[in-house]
């Protein structure tokens, strides 16, 4: 972003959340990094006892698209839907995102892979110009039951901008949709399908599963491997997928739908991902596995906004009040530090000397945080 570079920024009088604890004290930024973490001090912006966190790190969001193409066969500019969506994403705490990119388009999708190319260069546009207040990364959602799967991926071959890839597969029947009640109230409620409508899709969306889900799954998790790129599954069931994923080499689990599949990642050694619309609402709205339950156990490592960007600042505050066993301290991880050691950054996702200033001052109001200002790199983006 554009504005002014702060040789020197100090906060005081904040209620730090720290990696492992909550202190009171002032921050000293230089050049973009955290210099010193010290007692409150007589000069510097006065935070009047609000917090002040780290900037959340988004591995996985959705909302770009609907900036994008808001209804059907509405397609907004590229370059303003990219900014009104960097604009809320920043507004909600978040100073790092990975934007969710479609790689394989079923007959559910309303954009074309052309369409999904044009919105990752308006992202480097944005980029290269400095005018986006987060900082902005692409995550590959790769629908590996689709035809055109591996046409799609090859057009981020050489993107530097992608950081992640999720191998994913909504055939109904399976992972996401073992219940089929729940797919056809979603498709049926999205599509405004017919019953037989909704029969013929099922059959199709089958069809394709069977003959592309294994090589395209497969071929794009040699691509990551091969590119450097972290991988991601999605909506894993049992511990047979679980296990495919694990020979696939992949490091984080997606929404697990089950807590079998929970578990067994995390004995396999994945970071386990979950939607902050799950937690915030206290259920999966596909009738799965709750991502509070799987807090309660111990089986959540990181939550995404997935479809609401503010979400996941408020999905921390609402685990520290409602979780035993978890602090504020460790539920700001689980939006910080956790999501940017899965992603491969090591300069940020924590408020501690030497990292990248991303820090977000806020305020809690009758308990929702409330953002009060954003600061990337040392410089006020909000």
């Amino acid at each position: 972003m554009n504005s002014l570079a702060l040789g020197e920024l100090v906060l005081t009088n904040a209620r730090i959340v720290l990696a492992n604890e909550v202190v009171e004290g002032s921050v000293r930024v230089d050049g973009g990094v955290i210099t010193d973490i010290g007692a409150p001090t007589r000069h510097g912006i006065d935070l009047d006892g609000d917090y002040l966190i780290p900037g959340l790190v988004e591995l996985h969001t959705d909302h770009l698209e609907t900036h994008y193409a808001p209804r059907p066969r509405v397609r907004w500019n590229p370059v303003a839907a990219v900014q009104a969506h960097d604009a809320q994403i920043a507004a909600s705490g978040i100073t790092t995102v990975l934007d969710a990119i479609r790689v394989g388009l079923d007959e559910d999708s309303d954009v074309t892979a052309s369409e999904m190319r044009i919105l990752a260069d308006a992202i480097a546009a944005g980029t290269r110009a400095g005018r986006l207040r987060a900082e902005h990364f692409i995550h590959l959602r790769c629908e590996v039951s689709a035809p055109d799967c591996l046409e799609s991926f090859n057009l981020y071959r050489d993107d530097p901008q992608v950081r992640l890839a999720s191998l994913m597969d909504h055939t109904p029947g399976q992972r996401q949709f073992v219940s089929m009640d729940a797919c056809r109230a979603y498709y049926q409620g999205k599509r405004k399908m017919s019953d037989a409508e909704f029969s013929g899709f099922v059959q199709r969306r089958n069809a394709d599963s069977i003959v592309h889900a294994g090589p395209h799954r497969r071929a794009v998790a040699a691509a990551c491997s091969e590119l450097g790129i972290v991988l991601a599954s999605h909506d894993d069931a049992t511990r047979d997928h679980v296990e495919e994923a694990v020979a696939l080499g992949i490091e984080v689990a997606e929404f697990p739908t089950t807590l079998e599949a929970a578990k067994a990642s995390r004995q396999a050694g994945m970071a386990i991902l979950m939607g902050g619309p799950n937690v915030v609402r206290g259920g999966s709205h596909s009738g799965n596995v709750s991502a509070r339950a799987l807090a309660e156990a111990d089986l959540l490592d990181i939550v995404s906004s997935d479809y609401i960007p503010f979400s996941m600042l408020q999905s921390a505050f609402s685990l520290a009040d409602n979780v035993e066993g978890i602090s504020l301290a460790k539920a700001v991880q689980l939006v910080t530090k956790r999501p940017a050691e899965a992603a491969g950054f090591n300069d940020r996702g924590e408020i501690a000397i030497g990292k990248r200033a991303d820090l977000v001052h806020l305020r809690v109001e009758d308990g929702i945080p409330i953002v009060l200002t954003v600061y990337r790199e040392g410089r006020r983006v909000i």
